[in-house]
């Protein structure tokens, strides 16, 4: 087969472009071809589909006086250009298949057009939670909300919820209310959720008619399942430092948690929160046991994560299927989550690590004192537990077989029927006066 996949970084980034590339991988180790489509950038990987990515769209602050203007709007929510060279894309290529990653805003949803009226069938991986929240992130000013996931997306705009903007918000609110009014979501011929958590509240949702399923992430193609000779006595925590991620909580925890755990704590990434870490570290006496080692990535990061005893993800938000999880138990790490998202699906407390209660730094430290109580077999146990689940349901070939399990059964079930699609008239799209548009922000799915 020739299968496109579809994402708007086509270069290292985060958690949905190591599963881009690790699907690329399995596929061609498979036999099949791939080709991309994907948004221009300096850092990109070079591929012979580039002529066909979209410009490139800054949807920061340095675009605000651009988001200002009508014709920007528009291209956040329905891309013309993206239409255009994915017709061309197609033409030439002749794919088989589309798996859409993320695509919201940069690319858009206009590229299911070309695909239906190809007859190509599409399939859409659940990386995020754009699908429920404009935010992407059920994250409102740093605590969980729920608000939007309904399909009345006002709450986004009177909270400010994207960048504390409200232009921002508004446009991400008008985008989400507008895929839902014209069922965009319905072209989607299959959806994959890599967690039990994210499916159950995609279907909850009720945004799509078209089957949800649920597929664990694969780790990269060439992954060593194994672990180290020899480990250490310290903590790791790596990712984004952001205050989602609950870091401030582990420091809290670490504080009080007694002399031995205190010990050591490397915290890998860099992100916005990282002064005030470093500040609250040095505040409190905690400078001799928690260093901070900046980003790292490659043999340095796996080095790291080797060497530690364990690694920690105390995130607040909702985390999805977060690859750091998955690449410490391929080492044989035990690891402590929060247990908000899909975190206590990976985490087997008392098995493979131990599960504590999000933003509680009291429920962080005990975990931490459980791990540091466990007697040399005790502790070879949690290893080994978190090894074997790692080579049972991490592997890239495990997942391409399922994965290719979950299309054949759509088949089969006439899913892949494509209907004519209709075309979409973005000269209607309610961006120009959005704030008129409270009625449709508001209007819940008319279930079919």
């Amino acid at each position: 087969m020739k299968i496109l996949l579809v994402n708007k970084f086509h270069y290292p980034k985060g958690g949905a472009e190591t599963y881009y590339f690790t699907l690329a991988d399995a596929l061609k180790n498979s036999g099949h071809e791939v080709v991309f489509f994907s948004m221009l950038n300096p850092q990109n990987i070079p591929c012979r589909q580039t002529p066909f990515f979209v410009s490139n769209v800054d949807y920061n602050e340095k675009s605000l006086r651009a988001i200002r203007k009508i014709r920007f709007g528009i291209r956040l929510v329905y891309s013309l250009e993206a239409k255009k060279k994915m017709e061309r894309l197609i033409q030439q290529e002749k794919p088989d298949l589309a798996v859409l990653n993320l695509v919201h805003r940069q690319i858009t949803l206009s590229i299911l057009e070309p695909l239906k009226r190809h007859g190509i069938p599409v399939v859409f991986i659940a990386h995020d939670l754009v699908f429920l929240c404009p935010n992407c992130t059920m994250l409102s000013h740093g605590a969980v909300c729920e608000r939007c996931s309904g399909g009345c997306f006002l709450p986004c705009i009177l909270k400010k919820c994207v960048k504390n903007s409200r232009i921002k918000s508004v446009l991400a609110a008008v985008e989400a209310s507008f895929l839902r009014w014209k069922k965009l979501y319905d072209r989607v011929d299959l959806y994959l959720s890599p967690s039990l958590f994210l499916q159950d509240k995609m279907t909850k949702a009720g945004f799509t008619r078209k089957p949800i399923r649920f597929l664990r992430n694969p780790l990269p193609v060439g992954t060593i399942y194994r672990m180290p000779e020899h480990c250490g006595d310290s903590l790791l925590y790596f990712g984004r430092l952001s205050p989602e991620k609950g870091i401030l909580t582990l420091l809290k925890a670490l504080k009080k948690a007694g002399p031995r755990a205190s010990m050591g704590l490397t915290v890998a990434g860099d992100g916005p929160q990282r002064p005030e870490l470093e500040r609250f570290t040095a505040e409190n006496g905690l400078t001799e046991s928690v260093r901070f080692v900046g980003f790292q990535s490659g043999e340095a990061l796996q080095t790291l994560v080797e060497q530690c005893k364990c690694v920690v993800l105390p995130s607040e938000w909702y985390e999805n299927c977060p690859y750091s999880i998955l690449e410490a138990m391929a080492k044989g790490r035990p690891c402590i989550v929060s247990n908000l998202g899909g975190l206590p699906e990976l985490v087997e407390n008392g098995v493979n690590g131990y599960i504590f209660k999000a933003g509680s730094a009291g429920s962080l430290r005990e975990a931490i004192a459980k791990l540091y109580r466990l007697d040399d077999q005790e502790y070879a146990e949690l290893c080994k537990n978190a090894l074997e689940r790692a080579k049972k349901e991490f592997s890239a070939e495990r997942y391409l077989e399922k994965f290719f399990q979950e299309y054949k059964s759509l088949s089969q079930h006439g899913g892949n029927n494509h209907e004519s699609s209709t075309r979409i008239d973005y000269r209607h799209i309610p961006l120009q006066r959005p704030l008129q548009h409270v009625r449709l922000l508001c209007r819940p799915d008319q279930k079919k």
